[in-house]
């Protein structure tokens, strides 16, 4: 059954133009979209946009200033109903661009962890040298605090992803740490390492923060407090980079000719480096498919995640984990 995506249309910094443009492009591209969220300016949003897309009412809208556990008093908000199609089957998957905290509230309230998984983790999608072009990044936010079985779940769940979204055959899994050496790394990741060593996947050891970008890990696993502050370092680089060549290929004739050579390949490279070009993250360990993206995401990131949420909803992914009884 193709089932639509759920997509929190009221989620985000500039919704509900960006959600739904991003939504109608999605649609457009194939994939089945359902807007949840306040009909009247759904409705309103669609007709400016010369569009037509499926709407599900939501009275209410959990701001991003708004504490997590407003999802618990706020039933009819617009990512509870959009977790509740999921729930009930009418939606393959749910996407929002708001709260990352609601969002993760409400996926374990209403649909709840697979079995197995003790916590929920993001999963980012990084750009590196590795065949696949990427390397998957578990935890990226979702859990500062964790315990070693934390970490050999989250090892489980990457390695998924990637074979399975990702077409990576076997991935190899590290474990971020100071040093390579199994000797290396404080408490966490000392008893983290004998337990992913066990596991049934093609675990290389310590990987470094060195390492992240390179050939050598096609998941990197570790706590979401050391994941969130590397993958904001790594975004943070990418900006500051792309600045320094426009500064350079400005800084003179001669250097403004050559940029002028190498701008289409500048360009195909900033598109790769771009956080919107995967849209949103996924959020792994619950049962269902489930994309938070970021608060300022754009139309095009907002069509990335649905079609990644919708992906997602067709591999198998959930069931392989366990999450479908």
């Amino acid at each position: 059954m193709n089932l639509p995506v759920a997509l929190d249309a009221m989620g985000g910094d500039y919704a509900p133009r960006e959600t739904v443009a991003g939504a109608l492009a999605a649609a457009a591209a194939g994939v089945p979209v359902v807007l949840v969220g306040d009909e009247e300016r759904l409705r309103r949003e669609l007709a400016e946009q010369g569009g037509e897309l499926p709407v599900v009412h939501a009275p209410e809208v959990i701001e991003m200033h708004a504490a997590a556990t407003e999802v618990r008093r706020r039933r009819q908000a617009s990512i509870n109903v959009a977790m509740r199609l999921v729930k009930e089957n009418e939606a393959g998957a749910a996407v929002s661009m708001g709260h990352s905290g609601a969002t993760m509230a409400s996926a374990l309230f209403t649909l709840g962890r697979i079995g197995g998984f003790e916590r929920p983790a993001i999963l980012a999608e990084i750009p590196s040298a590795a065949p696949s072009g990427r390397v998957h990044l578990i935890d990226a936010g979702a859990n500062a605090d964790v315990r070693p079985a934390h970490l050999e779940q989250f090892a489980r769940l990457g390695a998924a992803y990637a074979e399975r979204m990702s077409g990576v055959a076997r991935p190899r899994v590290g474990l971020l740490s100071i040093g390579e050496e199994a000797s290396k790394g404080n408490q966490l990741v000392l008893e983290a390492h004998p337990l992913l060593h066990r596991l049934d996947l093609n675990f290389i050891g310590n990987v470094e923060g060195r390492d992240l970008l390179a050939d050598v890990a096609d998941v990197v696993v570790t706590d979401g407090f050391t994941g969130n502050v590397a993958l904001k370092l790594a975004e943070g680089e990418a900006r500051i980079l792309f600045g320094w060549i426009k500064e350079a290929l400005s800084s003179s004739l001669k250097a403004k000719l050559g940029g002028l050579l190498v701008r289409d390949a500048l360009k195909r490279l900033a598109a790769r480096m771009d956080p919107a070009e995967y849209g949103a993250m996924p959020l792994l360990g619950v049962r269902g498919p489930v994309f938070i993206g970021h608060g300022a995401s754009d139309r095009r990131a907002v069509t990335n995640a649905l079609l990644r949420a919708h992906k997602m909803a067709g591999s198998g992914l959930v069931e392989f984990l366990g999450g479908v009884e």
